[in-house]
């Protein structure tokens, strides 16, 4: 959630701000207004009260001195001037939630790096990485073997079964088969070992109530891709980010114990009802998915770092396993409603000649923290909101996906990194099934 002081210290720059993420100035004006109209009403609630509270100091003192009719001119005066407060104080709570309702929709500042843009299309690239690109290697060519589409290579292998994951879900559930499905289980624990000791691992539940889901932002401005289990209250994390940003939900930390550093692998759901239609072969755009999780809780002066170390850490899980891949800056445009800046990793895909994103980092600032009432307390005794980071190390399918096909073989067979041996048992072929 926005700062609601510094749009009332700041209107314009912060109407400004917003307005490069296509937020109407005609909007924030309205929330002004509603802001300046709340604190009328909380100040009116407040005078009644004071009134009303003499007004009872009074009456208390004219019946210790017996005079009744004062008593009885006063008491009356009270009983009108409580009726008032009610009234008021009912207008003062409708003005109060209808101004969080505004804000719980408005988009987080962006950080002034971030470009100017109106989709994906206008994200600025910033670098490449690939095997060999330190020797001066060009980027890499790919065979007609590794241009084969992951869905083909699945069924050929015995290692993607598609139908079965419709049949058991419906379409965009995949099931992933023997290898496949170790395959998928040795990229989560490679990733967990590689964060073990830095960034606490934790085991989140999946599922998370809806003042969990509203602290990260994902309520209510994206409830339509999100899956609810209405009958319970509780909703399908799309994330571990949601449950990790309210691990400290309501608290105030010391300072000396930041930044706090949390892993956690879960399934992630999401109806990617924005994308109908969109990417439905192989596991490209899935409704669920598992994905590791980078998080930290920091101070102001240690977002940056903490910002580097979650990208560092995704970069180098991928060039562990050898995958090309591109960094982007995403601009105004593409930018998640709680995100100040966000770098996305795409991995180059060759079996569907594609960029395929597999992680974003982000920094939030203190929006999320605001929301979730996450607070520190400094050295000098103060307190203030901390700032959260958080970035995926990574997200497995469409890993997955560019691990099959950027390692095909000639005579079809899959040849993984040697840094997931000790996850496949020490196997790191996966051959075609027997006739």
């Amino acid at each position: 959630m926005i700062d609601l002081v510094q749009l009332r210290r700041e209107p314009e720059f912060v109407k400004a701000a917003l307005a490069r993420r296509g937020v109407p100035g005609q909007t924030m004006d309205e929330i002004v207004t509603l802001d300046v109209e709340h604190r009328r009403l909380l100040q009116e609630v407040e005078g009644l009260r004071a009134e009303v509270n003499e007004l009872s100091r009074q009456v208390g003192g004219a019946h210790r001195n017996k005079d009744l009719a004062t008593a009885r001119e006063l008491t009356e005066k009270s009983r009108e001037l409580g009726d008032r407060e009610r009234e008021v104080n009912d207008a003062t709570e409708a003005a109060g939630s209808a101004l969080r309702e505004m804000l719980l929709m408005i988009p987080n500042l962006p950080a002034p790096d971030v470009p100017q843009g109106v989709d994906d299309a206008d994200n600025v690239e910033q670098r490449r990485w690939w095997v060999g690109m330190d020797e001066g290697a060009q980027l890499p060519t790919y065979e007609a073997h590794q241009r084969v589409p992951h869905w083909d290579i699945g069924v050929e292998l015995g290692i993607l079964d598609l139908e079965s994951g419709a049949k058991l879900a419906g379409s965009m559930f995949p099931l992933y088969r023997g290898a496949g499905a170790r395959l998928l289980r040795a990229l989560g624990s490679f990733a967990l070992d590689r964060h073990a000791g830095d960034y606490e691992e934790i085991r989140p539940p999946t599922l998370a109530l809806t003042e969990t889901m509203m602290s990260t932002g994902h309520l209510p401005k994206s409830v339509d891709d999100m899956y609810a289990i209405e009958r319970d209250g509780l909703w399908a994390i799309p994330t571990a980010e949601v449950p990790l940003t309210s691990m400290h939900r309501g608290e105030i930390l010391d300072e000396a114990r930041l930044p706090i550093r949390l892993t956690a692998q879960t399934a992630c759901f999401r109806r990617e009802a924005g994308a109908a239609g969109r990417d439905t072969r192989g596991v490209l755009r899935v409704h669920e998915f598992d994905k590791v999780e980078l998080f930290n809780y920091c101070t102001p002066e240690q977002a940056d770092d903490a910002f580097a170390d979650v990208l560092a850490r995704a970069e180098g899980i991928l060039q562990a396993l050898g995958l090309t891949y591109r960094v982007l800056l995403l601009c105004t445009g593409d930018l998640g409603t709680s995100a100040a800046r966000t770098l996305d990793l795409e991995v180059f895909s060759p079996g569907v000649d594609r960029w395929l994103e597999v992680s974003s980092v982000s920094w939030f600032g203190d929006f999320q923290a605001r929301r979730a009432n996450v607070r520190y307390r400094t050295v000098d005794g103060s307190i203030a909101l901390v700032h959260t980071v958080n970035g995926s190390a990574l997200a497995w399918g469409r890993v997955w996906a560019a691990l099959v096909e950027s390692n095909r073989q000639s005579d079809g067979s899959v040849v993984l990194p040697d840094v997931l041996a000790p996850y496949m048992g020490g196997n790191t072929t996966i051959a075609s099934r027997p006739a």
